[in-house]
């Protein structure tokens, strides 16, 4: 069973998507790591992440090591992940990954373009989105736990930008999939979208 989750930054779709991998027995995949470990490549490579080169040549050296980085989400590499993911041939690269990792085992993945592009006939597909101030909030939140220091309207100003790119941006641009179920966690907590999740999945699947 194939189970796409796409949406916007910080709405929640990572959490949710790792508990339904873990409740249905499947492999999970963070499709946005492979976006971010690519960005952090080109930024310690000292080039410009809009640099198609040299985002082609960090995603051709990237190693299962780069994926489990733990300094992948903080504020630089976000914004340059944003830019790396922008780039039509640096996405077509990550393609054969992501539908060799689903394609063996069946797998949750969450990204902007699982049921659009990579899966666009999974079994369940789940659109999980919230408004901008509840997501930068919530961002805001982790940079905080991290111990970085970043203003909460800088972090809005920031999540409003990354989500005009991917939008806008030519390559696999973020939209809702015709046949997706809309899941708005604005006034959700983890467990409540959690269970709406699971009920939608067990609905489709019966």
């Amino acid at each position: 069973m194939i189970i796409a989750i796409d949406g916007p930054a910080a709405a929640g779709k990572g959490t949710l998507a790792k508990r339904l991998a873990a409740a249905l027995g499947l492999p999970y995949l963070d499709t946005g790591i492979l976006y971010r470990a690519t960005a952090k490549r080109v930024l310690e490579a000292g080039s410009d992440p809009a640099d198609v080169s040299a985002a082609l040549r960090a995603v051709q050296g990237l190693g299962e090591a780069d994926l489990r980085r733990g300094d992948l989400r903080d504020a630089a590499t976000s914004k340059a992940a944003s830019q790396v993911a922008s780039i039509a041939e640096v996405r077509q690269a990550l393609l054969h990954f992501q539908r060799h990792f689903g394609g063996r085992n069946g797998a949750v993945l969450d990204g902007r373009d699982i049921g659009t592009i990579i899966f666009p006939h999974a079994d369940v597909k789940l659109f999980v989105t919230a408004s901008v101030e509840a997501r930068a909030a919530r961002r805001h939140k982790e940079f905080q736990d991290r111990g970085e220091s970043v203003t909460l309207d800088d972090v809005i100003a920031d999540v409003q930008a990354r989500d005009e790119a991917d939008r806008t941006r030519a390559a696999a641009p973020l939209m809702m999939a015709m046949d997706a179920t809309l899941i708005d966690t604005t006034e959700m907590d983890a467990d409540e979208a959690f269970a709406q999740a699971l009920r939608l999945v067990q609905a489709k699947t019966r």
